[in-house]
């Protein structure tokens, strides 16, 4: 079997929640933990942080990583959904999972599987490659994000030296519950007997959750936001503060948006809490490493500037709070007019997060090359309700096209709204750097 076979069986012949959505989510464990005995239970040849939570996870598992690398430690990272390659979802020290394993995984696996029959979820299969290859690499420690939710997520088969929750805010409801408690619940799943959990921010209805959880397997748990404080004169430059006590002052990212400003703090609170299991992190390493994220991680897609003049960003910010965000941090923009190139899928509840976005935009209204994309003209129309005027476009390509028309060099382009209508546009990054005003 060669790469390009191995993909055609992954994305074809398995379920896969990107593509069909809910219809591929698995309310049970029983073909991961069956995969997982299939392949030696290589997780437990080194050690995992798990990382959780509504929005941040991915940015939080990505610094963590990064910070770990430039600490001398060889360091897995699994992240779902990937952007343009499926191999970003596997990293040792950065770099993907080269072709040819992914292949020898896919074929290795068909085979095993002839006699015991399993039908594995695209995901399922994919975790059990990417604890397969980390053993065959040997790394000392490995980032794990879990995909949704957390209690019956396929990752949640790792006892790890720390757990991490970002946040909790309302997304994938059908399947995780109507009420931040239900999905602080499921969350809270990832957290095990004596293992600390750190969680990156409080809430009033979630708070309550995870400390009776905790409370209940002994494990210790910490709230970034509680223990320490983040004093930002921009989004790229952090003060930390414990109490009265200054920890670090000007740590500097590469990683731009508001959110990265909690994001920052739960991976501080997470690195104590390494430390004190025997992890060794210099300061130097932390400052290295959120300097560093995405030459070190290949993060993208996180307020990412795509060109200027005029200015284009993208985000894949794609649930009611991750909308609040970018919406509050382009009303901080400076630009004549904001162009957004917007698509969602279609299993998503739009009111809450239509509420949120500026209607002061020109709107390009769209649909990735999914399934599950929702039809521009719905979205449209959905759109008008809460103020939002523009015109629909059949294709990501179309209404990249017509902003690009339409913006003059001092507006602002911005894409969203979907992980796949920002993979999609970032397909044209290289046509944007050959325009002569960008």
């Amino acid at each position: 079997m060669n790469y390009t076979e191995a993909l055609e069986y992954l994305y074809t012949q398995l379920p896969m929640y990107q593509r069909i959505g809910p219809a591929a989510y698995k309310d049970n464990l029983d073909n991961t933990l069956e995969l997982d005995q299939m392949y030696q239970r290589p997780h437990r040849f080194y050690k995992c942080i798990h990382v959780a939570g509504t929005n941040g996870k991915g940015s939080v598992s990505h610094m963590l990583a990064s910070v770990l690398q430039c600490a001398g430690y060889k360091t897995g990272l699994y992240t779902s959904p990937h952007l343009k390659d499926f191999r970003e979802r596997i990293r040792v020290n950065g770099t993907m999972i080269p072709e040819e394993d992914v292949a020898r995984f896919t074929g290795g696996f068909l085979h095993k599987n002839e006699k015991k029959g399993l039908k594995p979820s695209f995901f399922e299969l994919t975790v059990a490659m990417a604890f397969d290859y980390f053993k065959q690499k040997a790394v000392d420690i490995a980032v794990v994000e879990v995909g949704l939710g957390g209690r019956l997520d396929s990752t949640n088969i790792i006892r790890p030296v720390l757990s991490v929750i970002t946040n909790i805010s309302f997304d994938h409801t059908q399947l995780l519950g109507d009420t931040l408690e239900k999905i602080a619940a499921e969350k809270a799943g990832i957290i095990k007997e004596r293992v600390p959990v750190v969680i990156g921010e409080s809430h009033t209805a979630t708070e309550p959750v995870f400390r009776d959880m905790a409370a209940r397997i002994q494990a210790p748990v910490f709230f970034a936001d509680q223990d320490f404080l983040n004093r930002t004169t921009d989004s790229n430059t952090h003060t930390i503060s414990h109490g009265c006590h200054l920890l670090f002052k000007d740590l500097k990212t590469d990683l731009s948006g508001p959110y990265q400003r909690a994001n920052v703090l739960t991976v501080i609170a997470a690195l104590e809490q390494l430390q004190k299991a025997g992890i060794t992190l210099p300061e130097t390493a932390l400052r290295e490493g959120l300097a560093h994220v995405g030459k070190n991680t290949g993060l993208a897609g996180r307020w990412q500037k795509l060109g200027e003049n005029p200015t284009i960003i993208c985000d894949t910010a794609h649930n009611e709070a991750g909308i609040k965000w970018v919406s509050e941090q382009l009303e901080k923009e400076k630009a004549e007019q904001l162009h957004i190139i917007f698509g969602v899928v279609n299993d998503k509840e739009l009111g809450p997060i239509l509420k949120h976005l500026p209607t002061k935009a020109r709107y390009y209204f769209t649909r990735a090359r999914i399934e599950r994309a929702l039809d521009e003209q719905i979205l449209k129309e959905k759109a008008s309700a809460y103020g939002l005027s523009g015109k629909a476009y059949a294709s990501t390509e179309e209404a990249w096209v017509a902003a690009k028309e339409q913006a003059s060099e001092k507006d602002l382009i911005f894409i969203g709204g979907s992980t796949f209508v920002v993979a999609e546009v970032i397909d044209y990054k290289h046509e944007i750097k050959r325009q002569p005003n960008s």
